[in-house]
């Protein structure tokens, strides 16, 4: 085996980081509280990513947030949402650590009141 092909085959036999490639946990959307939502939310780092399957049916002041087993938590809104549809991302407040989370929220700050929850898949 020559140099060439011997360096190819280093470059391709090479572990790659466990988040390279983007890929994170996913979670599955479902409407609460008479919306519909569908769609699929991943984590990656500290950034909560809506994909392209993503559809809400719209509703005042929805934000992104985190919870678990049903408890939404005030201190990990992320943004406002303005695309009801289609892929769209949300940096997590500083100090978040999103491991802590099993749940990522569609909540109406206004109305103080669920929209969504998107579960572990």
């Amino acid at each position: 085996m020559d140099r060439r092909m011997f360096l190819a085959a280093l470059a391709a036999s090479s572990a790659a980081p466990a988040f390279a490639g983007g890929h994170g946990r996913l979670f599955s959307f479902r409407g609460i509280n008479n919306h519909v939502v569908t769609g699929t939310a991943e984590i990656v780092g500290t950034t909560v990513h809506l994909l392209d399957d993503f559809r809400f049916d719209g509703a005042p002041d929805p934000k992104i947030a985190l919870g678990n087993d049903g408890v939404y938590d005030p201190a990990t809104l992320s943004g406002q949402l303005t695309n009801f549809s289609g892929a769209s991302s949300f940096e997590l407040p500083e100090g978040i650590n999103p491991d802590d989370y099993n749940e990522v929220w569609v909540w109406c700050e206004r109305f103080s009141v669920g929209l969504a929850i998107a579960s572990a898949s």
